[in-house]
């Protein structure tokens, strides 16, 4: 592990703007290649849609980016993101960035939106998700949404060049009743069946008071098996109505490549009544498809969601300074060779709910038993935030995250952030080896959105060519024109950390959850 001290000068440097120029040194430093902007440019500046009153759009705000890389062809890359993002939901509408090569990218829109040439005929569009078959087609996903009716859904959209041109663009679910909204899909593709690949998300259904108050949020899925020409009808796959006021969110498909086995990953939340605004229980959870997503099983609990508030440390009550972040949302992976499950989330159980830390737990008998939460991220005395999770071919294991272990007490005015990427080999969780993968940014230079500043309620890491790692986040750049950009970079395992042998504690029950439920959509 190796970190680097700055001095006041060289902080005011990348918090001044400079993270291009300074990432090279950076991350070259610490044996990786430098992060570099993949994201220039502004397909939408001239687009006017979206507007409501009270609303304000950020020009040149990329933000929550998703990466696929092609498993036979490790320079294919596709990352996908938010493109001028609203301060009261969603953006302007989805691009994608795709390379050929791994080193040099193409920025251009994606169909989710009316800002987008050939878009689907909504004003918003968020949360972009893509994947790689293992022909090397590519499926992308993303919420789209009206600001001014009730009408919202989740499309999909097919890629067979590489992430050049999108086709087969299709509406998967379109809704306009007022008391639905669909919320935090994500696309997988089926890595033993070329052609399959599986769109899930929450759809909440809410009416908050009167003779007919009810909540409910199921897990709804859409299925291909024909390369994205068609999607099966949606339906609704993990009922919650079995605990009345319970919702899923954060639906994440993790496959196994040597059975097949579908893991859906997400967080199990229930609250007090139909308003939703007293939980009563936050945990992470998973349901199990053995048949190509036609049956699942009934959920099985992980760990206890302990996330609390993300705030500055310096100034927790101030709002205008408030964050957000990855909390209640789960990063899952599995270990090709094996089968170890693997997930990461934001939690406070090692810091007595003070704040959050970066924890994971395993499972290596499919999900049955999970093991304690240990805590990943290596600056303990400082909130982690945002982990992202991935396995490469020979069991090493990725977790990128933020943190802001740079702040100086009583600085209220700035939050100095950055990326780290901790590595460590099957059965070495409790040493993690860290490293800083990106300059010192000012996170309050990042749009505001919903109830804080926002980068992203997720980032991602994927393998490249088996081995490697590639990480895709967002940071500010210091220019208001351009605040915020998406980097990327590929970088090997770590060198391992010196440490005693790790004996895997046994597979326990947690403590119940400090709860800290958002109303997260869009």
């Amino acid at each position: 592990m190796r970190r680097r001290s700055l001095t006041a000068a060289g902080l005011a440097l990348v918090l001044g703007g400079a993270l291009t120029a300074a990432s090279s040194a950076a991350a070259s430093a610490d044996g990786g290649s430098p992060v570099r902007n993949i994201s220039p440019g502004n397909p939408y500046a001239s687009c006017t849609a979206g507007a409501t009153p009270g609303a304000t759009v950020t020009p040149g705000a990329e933000e929550e980016p998703w990466v696929a890389v092609d498993r036979h062809r490790p320079g294919h890359v596709i990352s996908v993101y938010q493109q001028d993002r609203w301060s009261n939901g969603g953006a302007h509408g989805l691009a994608a960035s795709y390379s050929t090569d791994g080193r040099h990218f193409t920025k251009t829109p994606l169909p989710f939106s009316k800002c987008a040439p050939g878009g689907l005929n909504y004003e918003r569009a968020s949360d972009a998700w893509v994947d790689f078959g293992p022909d090397g087609v590519a499926y992308a996903s993303g919420l789209d949404f009206d600001a001014t009716t009730p009408r919202n859904g989740v499309g999909a959209a097919t890629s067979y060049d590489g992430g050049r041109t999108w086709t087969h663009v299709t509406q998967l679910i379109d809704d306009n009743d007022p008391a639905i909204v669909d919320d935090k899909n994500s696309v997988t593709a089926d890595p033993r069946h070329p052609g399959t690949a599986y769109q899930v998300w929450d759809r909440i259904d809410q009416v908050a008071s009167g003779p007919g108050a009810h909540y409910d949020g199921p897990s709804y899925i859409s299925i291909t098996r024909d390369h994205g020409r068609t999607w099966g009808p949606a339906h609704q796959f993990v009922d919650t109505s079995v605990i009345p006021n319970s919702q899923t969110i954060g639906n994440v498909i993790v496959a196994d490549p040597r059975t097949g086995t579908l893991y859906d990953f997400f967080e199990w939340q229930t609250y007090s009544d139909p308003t939703a605004t007293s939980a009563t229980d936050l945990h992470f959870a998973f349901v199990t498809s053995r048949d190509q997503g036609r049956t699942w099983s009934a959920p099985t609990k992980i760990a206890n969601d302990t996330s609390v508030p993300e705030v500055h440390p310096n100034a927790p009550n101030d709002p205008t300074k408030a964050l957000r972040a990855g909390a209640n949302l789960i990063s899952a992976a599995i270990d090709p060779r094996t089968g170890e499950l693997y997930a990461a989330f934001e939690g406070s159980s090692f810091t007595g709910g003070k704040y959050d830390d970066v924890e994971l737990v395993h499972s290596t008998d499919g999900g049955r038993t999970w093991s304690a939460p240990v805590r990943i991220n290596q600056a303990p005395g400082s909130p982690a935030f945002t982990p992202s999770i991935a396995v490469n071919d020979r069991g090493v294991v990725a977790v990128t995250y933020y943190d802001v272990r740079y702040l100086q007490p009583g600085d209220t005015t700035t939050l100095p952030t950055a990326m780290w990427l901790a590595t460590f080999p099957r059965g070495g969780e409790n040493y993690p080896s860290e490293r800083r993968i990106t300059p010192v940014f000012d996170w309050l230079l990042a749009p505001y959105a919903g109830w804080g500043h926002f980068l992203g309620d997720y980032e991602s890491v994927a393998v490249s060519g088996g081995t490697a790692f590639r990480p895709v986040l967002v940071a500010t750049t210091g220019d208001a024109s351009d605040p915020t950009d998406v980097y990327t970079g590929v970088f090997g395992p770590n060198p391992l950390r010196s440490g005693p042998p790790t004996a895997r504690p046994a597979p326990q029950r947690v403590a119940p959850a400090h709860l800290n439920a958002h109303p997260r959509q869009h």
